[in-house]
Formats: C-alpha cells, sequence, structure tokens
C-alpha cells in the first residue's frame, strides 16, 4: 500500500513538473499571431488550457515510460 502512495506522490510531482516546463516553453510562442485579442482573459485561458493539455500527455508519456522500464525485469526472470 504504501509503495502505491509513493507512486502517486511521484506521478504527481512528473505531471507538475511537466507542466511548468510546458508553461515555460510556450511563452515562446507568438499567440497573438492565432487570437484577437492576445492579452484578453480567453487568450490567456487557451495558453493555460494548452499548457495542461500538452503538459498531461507528455507528463503521461513519461509516467508510462517509467512504469515499462520497471516491467523489464520481468523479461530475465522464468
Amino acid at each position: 500500500m504504501e509503495s502505491i502512495a509513493i507512486q502517486g506522490i511521484v506521478n504527481i510531482v512528473i505531471v507538475l513538473v511537466i507542466i511548468v516546463i510546458t508553461w515555460w516553453a510556450l511563452q515562446a510562442f507568438k499567440i497573438d499571431l492565432f487570437v484577437k485579442n492576445p492579452n484578453g482573459p480567453q487568450a490567456k485561458a487557451l495558453l493555460i488550457l494548452l499548457t495542461i493539455a500538452i503538459g498531461s500527455l507528455v507528463g503521461n508519456f513519461f509516467i508510462h515510460y517509467l512504469e515499462w522500464a520497471t516491467w523489464i525485469k520481468y523479461i530475465f526472470t522464468v
């Protein structure tokens, strides 16, 4: 039970770190080319939603990758 709790905390931290990195990376994106009012609340909401969506996808990839990497040890147990 304790390992599940630790895994949950690690997963949360991974996704939050990736979301922060995604936010930082999207700051270099010229969103004003695609929205009418780049300083308006709709543009900010769009940026937040894009950050969460991309961050969640990339974070879940890393979580799955770590999970798959731990399964490799079962190849060598017969």
